[in-house]
């Protein structure tokens, strides 16, 4: 079973993407926040991490950015989820490290196959 760290500060939007996941057979660990998101990530080393890009404080590509600094954390594989839908964005995502990019809306298989991906 896959082990995945939820990080979204919409409560609406963590909701669903933790039942498209939990439905799927993955282990969720939900968060509000990036800081939250490190701490975590450190302390359950999570097969694959899901985050949002725009947060209060710490933004998904900071987090990424961070994530792939720490030693515990740089190779643990990020999938971004994000409103942000310009071929900028998904370029700068993936720059910072996320290993896939997901525009929203997006469908349950959407996500669930970005995560699979990953975590291969």
């Amino acid at each position: 079973m896959t082990k995945v760290l939820l990080v979204e500060d919409d409560l609406s939007q963590l909701d669903l993407i933790e039942g498209y996941l939990s439905e799927s057979g993955h282990t969720v660990i939900c968060v509000a926040d990036a800081k939250q998101a490190l701490d975590k990530a450190v302390e359950h080393k999570p097969d694959v991490i899901v985050t949002d890009v725009v947060m209060p404080g710490i933004s998904g590509f900071e987090l990424c950015r961070s994530l792939r600094k720490h030693p515990v954390t740089a190779s643990v594989p990020v999938v971004i989820c994000s409103s942000k839908n310009q071929e900028l964005d998904r370029l700068w995502g993936m720059k910072q490290g996320a290993n896939a990019y997901l525009t929203k809306p997006f469908s349950r298989e959407q996500l669930v196959r970005a995560v699979r991906a990953a975590v291969v």
